[in-house]
């Protein structure tokens, strides 16, 4: 396979997950104003662009928010401009996607546009909107699984989607952990179990948790949003299938990492096996995490090396 069309693979599934998950952070904020606690700040913070923000606009408000991670498209982050970025990725490798997924990226594309020329509803009341994102992004998810052949493509696409689920998980675990974590007089209580039941909910991760643990208990939040084998966008879950989608394109043996990305991928992998959480609460939630985002974006790194600066997706080294 060209490297291009590899790059262009994991790029476009990379940002449809970033336009799901900018649309989950947003919807979790909701909640958590809702819930007598304004949220926009921390918001602004977890997408990573607070001073592209405060250039723009200066003062946090819920519309100005909602339009800077919606809509704005100097805003290479915001779900309108990840569906750009996507469609365009796509269009470029249009002989290599199915029909039926082409169709389904410019018809999220499509819809999302149209919101964006009359944006006064959405700001008022976004929920439907994000409702729509999160369910186009599944609809997309849904039609690459069951029209694309399950091959190099299908892998580096499955590659994109899981680095880019992995990061935001832990981005918004830092966020409760290191901005929104109450005072101890506010742990237990019932604002501090709406917040950690929202930050659940963004995840789709609610039900899946109460069927494992019941109670919202914020060190079992963790432990399952970190650690869960099981749970697709728990961080373990992401980079044990990225390690598997890894081995299935070299055509090495699992446990037997020869390329760059390999060696990264399996060194992450085992250090999450590894670990439990206690063991992560006593290094540090914030500092776990922050150790995380650089070992992915390291892994990130490797595999552009790896596979998208060659020619050709062959040209990596090969056991003697």
């Amino acid at each position: 396979m060209l490297s291009r069309v590899a790059d262009a693979v994991f790029w476009v599934n990379r940002y449809i997950e970033r336009a799901e998950n900018v649309a989950r952070f947003v919807d979790v904020s909701q909640s958590l104003s809702l819930g007598g606690i304004p949220q926009w700040d921390a918001l602004v913070f977890a997408s990573g662009d607070e001073e592209l923000f405060k250039e723009l606009y200066g003062e946090c408000t819920a519309s100005n928010v909602l339009q800077f991670l919606l809509f704005y498209e100097k805003n290479s982050n915001s779900i309108l401009s990840c569906l750009i970025k996507a469609r365009e990725n796509a269009r470029t490798i249009r002989e290599v996607l199915s029909v039926s997924l082409w169709e389904s990226i410019n018809h999220f594309y499509l819809r999302v546009r149209e919101f964006a020329k009359n944006p006064g509803p959405v700001l008022q009341n976004p929920a439907t909107f994000l409702e729509r994102v999160k369910r186009s992004s599944h609809e997309v998810i849904g039609v690459n699984e069951a029209t694309m052949s399950h091959g190099e493509a299908w892998s580096f696409g499955r590659i994109g989607r899981l680095i880019e689920r992995a990061d935001k998980t832990s981005r918004i675990l830092d966020v409760k952990y290191f901005i929104l974590l109450p005072n101890e007089a506010r742990v237990g209580s019932a604002l501090d179990v709406l917040q950690w039941s929202a930050l659940l909910e963004s995840t789709s991760a609610l039900h899946m948790y109460r069927k494992r643990f019941g109670r919202i208990v914020p060190r079992s939040v963790a432990d399952f949003l970190i650690l869960d084998p099981h749970f697709p966008r728990s961080m373990h879950f992401c980079v044990a299938y990225t390690r598997t989608a890894l081995y299935k394109i070299t055509g090495r043996q699992l446990g037997h990492p020869l390329a760059p990305s390999e060696k990264l991928c399996e060194e992450l992998h085992q250090r999450l096996q590894r670990l439990s959480i206690h063991d992560i609460i006593q290094i540090g939630m914030h500092e776990f995490i922050d150790n995380f985002q650089g070992r992915l974006n390291a892994l990130g790194e490797s595999i552009r090396h790896d596979f998208f600066e060659t020619r050709e997706i062959e040209a990596l080294p090969s056991e003697q």
